[in-house]
């Protein structure tokens, strides 16, 4: 429409400026807008004017001799919108320009988080991939992807390298190796634009739902050392071999004092064991281990 007008009036269209030697002052100089919001912006001259305009794919307008004209668009949904304004001037420089500096932007769809190629639970000491997957965000260049472990956030990751404006699907990765602390960890994502002063606060953003892991890790005991029990003959015996693992273990007891081995108890109970080395044995799919008690009886009167 620019380029029409001014052949309209008979002038060239080359020699063009813009920057600090031209009239033209827009206001404001940056703005952000939400996807289907409306905007206004003005362009004042500072000086006399001929024509002044704005040229945009859609709510294009112009004024003759007015020092200023507004760009004004009640729903904004063109990604690739640049408006531009145009004065046309009595003096040297007759023409110049300034190009809003504009940004539309859209929150994702979604955000999800998710194990890649397993589910849980996972395996202590192994190496895993979490994946953040966004769903249609734009700009993405101002999308920031932060990691959280609980409340905690263990890695971030910015899109600045990218420059499509239109929304975009992009992934983030996590490498975490498990340890037995990690069991019934909570693993989120979030997805933030960062969109400079003049963005809206809050910043936007969209959550993932919280993944929550569960670690698998043999049995392991809180006192894996063999315990002395050194008692008179009438008291009971109380043998604690609890251990954690996960799956939970089973455990079995054996001694030359057993007829029989007592299968998936962790205490032993009982006023008649005699003396000896009682051993037991905790176990799941992912390991063993065994613990010895020794049994002393004292002597009356001792």
């Amino acid at each position: 429409m620019k380029n029409n007008l001014l052949c309209f009036l008979g002038l060239s269209i080359i020699g063009i400026v813009s920057g600090d030697s031209c009239s033209l002052e827009i206001s404001p100089s940056r703005v952000v807008v939400k996807f289907g919001d409306a905007v206004t912006v003005s362009c004042v001259a500072s000086r006399p004017v001929r024509v002044l305009g704005w040229e945009s794919v859609i709510a294009a307008s112009h004024t003759q001799r007015d020092l200023s004209v507004q760009w004004r668009v009640d729903s904004l949904t063109d990604w690739i919108e640049e408006p531009i304004c145009y004065g046309v001037f009595f003096t040297a420089p007759r023409q110049c320009e300034e190009k809003l500096n504009l940004v539309l932007y859209k929150k994702p769809d979604s955000v999800s988080i998710s194990l890649v190629n397993h589910s849980s639970p996972v395996v202590v000491g192994k190496e895993y991939e979490l994946q953040c997957e966004v769903q249609n965000v734009a700009p993405v260049q101002y999308l920031v992807l932060r990691w959280y472990r609980g409340q905690t956030e263990v890695y971030n990751q910015s899109f600045s390298e990218l420059s499509p404006a239109t929304p975009v699907q992009v992934s983030s990765t996590l490498l975490i190796v498990p340890n037995r602390a990690d069991d019934g960890a909570q693993y989120r994502c979030e997805a933030q634009l960062e969109l400079g002063a003049e963005g809206p606060r809050p910043l936007p953003t969209v959550q993932s739902e919280v993944l929550h892991l569960a670690v698998q890790y043999p049995p392991d005991f809180r006192s894996p050392e063999e315990q002395i029990l050194d008692i008179s003959e009438d008291s009971e015996m109380v043998l604690d071999c609890t251990a954690e693992g996960n799956p939970p273990p089973v455990y079995i007891w054996t001694s030359s004092n057993l007829q029989e081995m007592v299968d998936n108890q962790p205490v032993l109970t009982a006023a008649s064991l005699g003396p000896g080395v009682y051993t037991c044995t905790a176990s799941n799919i992912l390991g063993k281990k065994s613990k010895q008690f020794l049994i002393k009886h004292k002597s009356k009167g001792v």
